[in-house]
């Protein structure tokens, strides 16, 4: 098991910058890949980025040029630094976190239970 819990939320003015993170605890030797996912007010749940243990990192087009996602060396926490943050990037922020067992071709999702980052003036 795995539990995640984030901070760094809250009200920031557009055009700020805010950092989230997310800390890992459990059985994190079993992770395999964690990443930012986003839900605003009527929308579902959209990928913001995800990194590998490798380092590979991948962004959704509204993080692409704006967030950096990075991952300590212990891997127990997961940062997402926003900068020239826009109104439309209001929403519930969650960390996730996954498990591949190759054996058996499944995955088990972990997720935080999310963090507020309104954007407004």
């Amino acid at each position: 098991q795995v539990q995640l819990v984030e901070s760094g939320g809250g009200l920031v003015q557009p055009g700020g910058s805010l950092t989230l993170s997310c800390a890992a605890s459990g059985s994190i030797f079993a992770i395999n890949m964690m990443g930012w996912y986003r839900q605003a007010p009527g929308l579902g749940r959209e990928l913001v980025a995800t990194i590998t243990n490798g380092g590979i990192i991948n962004y959704g087009d509204s993080a692409k040029g704006r967030f950096i996602i990075s991952r300590n060396a212990a891997k127990d926490t997961l940062s997402l630094q926003m900068n020239s943050l826009k109104p439309e990037d209001t929403a519930v922020y969650y960390c996730n976190a996954i498990e591949f067992n190759l054996s058996t071709m499944s995955r088990v999702d972990y997720w935080g239970e999310g963090i507020l980052v309104t954007v407004s003036s």
